[in-house]
């Protein structure tokens, strides 16, 4: 039996489903089972141009089932999108232009429990095949000592759980099959600030596709002066085993011309204790902003992001570096990040 009472965030995925479900495809990755609850569904919501000579656009949450407020910021994206469908007929234009994947809910049971981790005690995003061959720190790198401790990767050489599997499958299927594609992981508990982080988590080396990356964040800076994100790579903050999104954008790398540029937004946390410290008694408390008018601010601010991502999807041709601008572009990231 399918279970959404217990998940407001799930019960809100669904009615804008059936809501748009003229406008929209949806689908179940894969059901998660929660012993004494049943099982929970993770969508797949696509809109726009199916062909796979567009660019495309994956929008995903709820990897940390703790971090709630992760999918309640593409689960309001989604629902602006589903509502301006009835009106808006730029948005109608620029979605023959591009695809948009959503996956607002990755770890339901998680989210069910109230833990970081799956039903299986496995951080989703300490999951992945990636191993790096520097020191990373203490638990938070990942660690196969117990299910009993956080940042759990899971046994030595076991398949990957159900859900970072449906993960890889989508971006496999919808973004890694054309020649461009972003996507935006949401969540929260890093600092006092929002971070845009970009790989890698497994080594401090440089991406592949950094000119690209800095010529994104070049566009964003220059078309939002007033931005409040610090936007690095993850491996200037800590490294990190079994990165979920390494491990993708590794498999983009074997896919030759094709550009894959996966973010993971962060949104700083401690700011909403630093307001609140009463949510320092909520373990929920630690990860969400608890006060209404904070969590509705919060799912506000991002929107502009989420929504940048597409328009620049839809525009990569006319802001991704040639042979003349790469060489520049990637000396100025490794001067910024490096």
């Amino acid at each position: 039996m399918l279970n959404t009472t217990a998940l407001p965030e799930l019960t809100a995925l669904e009615r804008i489903i059936e809501l748009g479900a003229d406008r929209l495809s949806s689908r179940i990755a894969c059901e998660v089972d929660l012993p004494g609850k049943g099982r929970y569904p993770v969508h797949v919501i696509t809109l726009g141009n199916p062909s796979l000579d567009v660019p495309a656009v994956g929008y995903f949450g709820g990897v940390h089932g703790l971090e709630r407020i992760g999918a309640g910021v593409v689960i309001a994206y989604l629902q602006s999108l589903v509502m301006r469908l009835q009106w808006d007929s730029t948005l109608h234009r620029q979605l023959e232009s591009v695809r948009l994947v959503f996956m607002p809910i990755v770890n339901p049971g998680g989210m069910a429990r109230g833990t970081r981790a799956n039903p299986n005690g496995i951080d989703l995003m300490r999951n992945a095949p990636v191993d790096t061959k520097d020191p990373v720190p203490f638990l938070v790198g990942g660690q196969r000592i117990s299910a009993g401790l956080p940042w759990y990767r899971g046994p030595l050489d076991a398949p990957m759980q159900t859900e970072s599997q449906a993960v890889c499958d989508v971006v496999a299927a919808e973004l890694l099959s054309r020649d461009f594609s972003l996507s935006v992981d949401c969540h929260s508990g890093f600092g006092a600030r929002d971070r845009i982080w970009f790989p890698f988590a497994h080594t401090r080396a440089p991406i592949t596709h950094l000119a690209e990356m800095h010529a994104l964040q070049s566009i964003f800076v220059q078309s939002n002066s007033h931005h409040r994100y610090i936007i690095e790579p993850q491996s200037l903050q800590y490294l990190a085993h079994g990165d979920l999104w390494d491990y993708l954008y590794l498999q983009a790398c074997a896919r030759p011309g094709r550009v894959f540029l996966p973010l993971t937004l962060e949104m700083g946390s401690w700011l909403w204790v630093k307001k609140n410290p009463r949510q320092l008694f909520s373990r929920h408390g630690l990860f969400n902003p608890l006060i209404e008018h904070r969590q509705q601010r919060v799912l506000r601010q991002h929107q502009l992001l989420l929504d940048f991502l597409s328009r620049a999807a839809c525009g990569q041709h006319l802001w991704m570096p040639g042979p003349l601008t790469r060489a520049q572009h990637h000396a100025q990231a490794l001067q910024d990040w490096y």
